[in-house]
């Protein structure tokens, strides 16, 4: 039985907590500065809590699972490395790059396995469309469409604080559709073609309320000779995602609203479809437990590696650039 430290328990932090308990191989202790929060842990999961990081890292920890906004996740993540723990830090891995350097020589450095939430890494049919993709079968991806949106506010639990009173509401620590939602897509087709070179993006606060950072974004990059446009809003009322990688051979679709991918050759008359069984939304959370339990049990990593998070961050912070600019920017670049 593992011991984990489960570090900001809001809506994220709490997901985490239960599904890692519902792994049935960790015992999980509650840490967050807001009593309130801290009781609520201890009421409804029976788990033990602390507010005192520090104190809590100089314990009998393996590892620690860091939830707070994304402007804390690299100090946190350091200071885990340093007393020694293994560590998984929610997505994205910061707002911004200073002393991601420093975090990515720590862990090169130690022993202890890092890696970053981004959970479409353990979602069954995304690992089998992307070894699909991967394996070349449909020959060179040449342009990529992904289109994604949902009523943000109707997708966050009915007990968790209004979006508004939370991270999002800034994208200091980490708010805004580009940080919060695109990151996942662009994690996940980077996990395909490999780090984004350059990104030109417009967006805008169109819709969501007692918010005033972007809730839309229409986005190009460019990742090689490869072309990849994304349109994402969060408050349309259909929750639907869907990517379409071309080929000059051939086209494969994934719709994660329906938890499936396929394929359609030159020549054929129709999709071709391979679907699992749909998990929800917990499910997808519990197998990432589990997939970071293994990786520090000594089994291979199955999750989001701490390079690949940083080349994630670049887009996040080159669309950010870009909306700003007006300005293609290359992703490289980013200071």
């Amino acid at each position: 039985m593992h011991s984990v430290l489960i570090v900001g328990c809001g809506s994220i932090g709490e997901r985490h907590l239960r599904c890692f308990q519902a792994s049935g191989r960790a015992r999980v202790t509650a840490c967050d500065a807001h009593p309130a929060l801290l009781e609520k842990m201890s009421d409804l999961y029976a788990a033990a809590t602390t507010t005192d990081f520090t104190a809590a890292l100089a314990g009998n920890v393996d590892a620690v699972v860091i939830c707070t906004p994304a402007h804390l996740h690299v100090p946190m993540a350091l200071a885990a490395l340093r007393a020694g723990k293994h560590v998984l830090i929610e997505k994205p891995l910061a707002a911004s790059l200073e002393n991601v350097d420093d975090l990515l020589t720590a862990h090169a450095e130690s022993d202890r396995m890092v890696s970053v939430a981004y959970v479409q890494h353990v979602f069954p049919f995304l690992v089998k469309a992307r070894d699909f993709l991967r394996s070349g079968e449909l020959g060179p991806i040449k342009h990529v469409t992904l289109t994604c949106g949902q009523h943000f506010p109707s997708g966050r639990p009915a007990h968790a604080a209004p979006y508004a009173q939370t991270y999002y509401r800034d994208r200091k620590t980490g708010g805004g559709a580009i940080q919060d939602a695109l990151t996942h897509m662009a994690n996940w087709i980077e996990s395909v073609l490999g780090p984004t070179d350059s990104v030109f993006c417009d967006c805008a606060h169109q819709a969501l309320p007692d918010v005033t950072v972007e809730d839309t974004v229409n986005l190009s990059a460019r990742h090689g000779d490869t072309l990849v446009n994304y349109t994402l809003n969060q408050f349309q009322a259909p929750n639907e995602t869907a990517a379409q990688f071309n080929t000059a051979t051939g086209s494969v679709k994934v719709e994660y609203h329906r938890q499936r991918w396929g394929t359609f050759r030159l020549g054929d008359s129709d999709w071709t479809w391979h679907a699992d069984d749909s998990a929800e939304r917990d499910g997808h959370f519990t197998a990432q437990a589990n997939a970071f339990l293994d990786q520090i049990e000594g089994q291979p990593s199955r999750l989001c590696s701490l390079e690949a998070a940083a080349e994630t961050l670049r887009f996040n912070l080159a669309a950010l650039a870009s909306a700003e600019t007006d300005q293609r920017v290359t992703c490289a670049e980013v200071r």
